[in-house]
């Protein structure tokens, strides 16, 4: 792992902990839950907020004001709120995307579930979804709360990331091992 993204990680086990202890203390897990999702969605949904918490160009007073106002359109609890606030005040905003992935393991974790994160070409529906969910539950022993992302670029097939283990079975992967066994023999 690069050092750029070990004190990533670092930084953003150290906030979603201290958030997930906060929400326990005020039993607003449900609550943090939802804030996570709609996070998540905002974050896959916009570019202009991707560029506010990866930019360098923004004062901390500015990206303070905008995540503030942005959690307030949200909707987002008081406590994530302050969090984001916090982070933009401390230069930390860009460990966002790290921060929710982490808090949906430590949640998952805390629950006796497991996140998946499947990379898919469309959209699944959710029949395929609680059909995939099913086989890796099995798979696994746990629950299994799926996070679906949608990457055009794998062609077909799913990239299935479950802890640790990845599964790739995308057309793009295919093609990719093809090409270096081209390579080799010519």
């Amino acid at each position: 792992m690069s050092e750029p993204a070990s004190i990533s990680l670092d930084i953003a086990s150290r906030y979603s902990q201290a958030v997930l202890d906060i929400a326990n203390e005020t039993k607003s897990l449900a609550k943090l839950e939802k804030d996570i999702a709609t996070l998540r969605a905002a974050l896959n949904d916009s570019s202009d907020l991707v560029a506010l918490i990866h930019s360098p160009f923004y004062s901390r007073d500015d990206q303070m004001r905008a995540i503030t106002a942005i959690a307030d359109a949200m909707k987002l609890s008081e406590m994530v709120k302050n969090t984001l606030g916090l982070m933009a005040t401390k230069r930390r905003l860009f460990v966002v995307p790290a921060l929710l992935s982490r808090l949906s393991t430590l949640i998952a974790d805390q629950k006796g579930d497991v996140e998946a994160e499947v990379t898919s070409a469309k959209a699944l529906t959710k029949a395929q979804t609680e059909s995939l969910s099913k086989v890796i539950a099995k798979a696994v022993g746990k629950n299994v709360n799926i996070s679906a992302v949608v990457d055009e670029k794998i062609i077909g097939g799913l990239v299935v990331k479950v802890g640790s283990k990845m599964i790739d079975t995308s057309i793009r992967s295919k093609l990719n091992s093809l090409q270096s066994v081209m390579k080799e023999v010519g």
